[in-house]
């Protein structure tokens, strides 16, 4: 499970920032670590995701980042992280990283749509992945490659990917424990309300319902919402498990979730190469700390669920399955990528 991103598959990928670079006096060091003598122009980079606990995965990866950053340039590159601060929005921060007000922003695929690049909602269709070791080989393999190359392309520049984190397996959690596919009908559910995640709800009887994330808890407290689903470090260190309609979870396994670290490709081709160099480390360095971290706590979340009083079962995925296959399709068909799609089947 552990195959994670060499700094050669990163450095393929071509990555950038927003950063602000102005003189400096520090000693730069090698990929190696080894001071080369030669000074390291100060920069200031602003990065941010959308989780406001200090104990989510994405706050590992990105105070990784900040550690490598500032510890290979030997201070000359700061790096400020912020939890939820500067947004608890997806969109929020692709804004800001347009308008330069973030520089480094973690991301899904589907708000990578609203961007005009829908060829990212390959990595959002479901049951595209089987496990983990599935998603490693296709994430760090040719098929991330691609998909990074069209990022950059069809976005002009505005965005380079840094990498490939994990939000985890995501599981329907509800008023009511699913015991067949049936038990959706008429459901409404917290998830995308269009494309193909919003029609693969809809397929399977449920209603699409959009609630921002920092309100979710309250919609499944006050019954706003019937149920809702995501990865067990997301919604249990919210406490969605400990509301009325959100205390049962079936594990549906629907989507081994992929979210891009991305920086302005303009800026990055800026910046001089021994600022690159460092970025790409402190890259390489926080994907491997956020895919450890969120491995650990899915366990340990899915524990201390139980431990509270939460309810969890497993389900048939078959006809979860049966009905997502030729939805997966049709959409790789309408974005022009049914070789990619191939690709990541031929994989399993």
């Amino acid at each position: 499970m552990k195959k994670f991103f060499s700094k050669t598959a990163v450095a393929v990928l071509a990555l950038s920032t927003i950063l602000a670079g102005c003189g400096g006096g520090q000693q730069e060091t090698s990929g190696n670590g080894e001071q080369s003598g030669e000074a390291v122009d100060s920069l200031k980079i602003i990065a941010a995701h959308n989780q406001t606990s200090p104990d989510n995965p994405y706050q590992t990866g990105l105070l990784k980042f900040q550690e490598v950053a500032e510890s290979e340039s030997e201070g000359a590159i700061e790096v400020e992280v912020h939890a939820g601060t500067l947004g608890t929005e997806e969109s929020e921060l692709v804004e800001r990283l347009k308008l330069g007000g973030a520089d480094v922003v973690l991301v899904s695929p589907g708000f990578m749509t609203s961007a005009g690049i829908d060829e990212v909602d390959l990595f959002a269709l479901p049951y595209l992945f089987e496990s983990y070791e599935h998603w490693e080989s296709v994430v760090d393999g040719e098929v991330g490659e691609e998909l990074a190359n069209i990022i950059n392309e069809k976005s002009n520049n505005d965005f380079k990917v840094l990498g490939y984190w994990t939000a985890g397996v995501r599981h329907y959690y509800g008023k009511k424990p699913l015991e067949s596919i049936d038990d959706l009908k008429g459901m409404t559910i917290r998830t995308q309300t269009s494309g193909v995640v919003a029609d693969y709800w809809q397929q399977v009887g449920a209603i699409p319902t959009s609630v921002a994330w920092g309100e979710l808890y309250q919609a499944l407290q006050q019954n706003v919402v019937d149920s809702a689903e995501n990865a067990y470090p997301y919604y249990i260190q919210q406490n969605h498990h400990r509301t009325p309609n959100g205390k049962y979870t079936t594990e549906t396994g629907h989507d081994y979730t992929t979210r891009l670290l991305l920086i302005s490709g303009d800026k990055f081709d800026s910046l001089t190469e021994d600022q690159k160099e460092i970025i790409l480390a402190a890259a390489d360095a926080s994907v491997q700390a956020e895919r450890e971290a969120l491995y650990e706590q899915e366990n340990e979340y899915k524990e201390l669920a139980l431990e509270e009083g939460a309810e969890i079962n497993e389900i048939d995925r078959a006809p979860f399955i049966e009905i997502a296959a030729p939805l997966n399709e049709k959409a790789a068909q309408n974005m022009g990528i049914e070789e990619l799609l191939q690709k990541i089947n031929d994989l399993k």
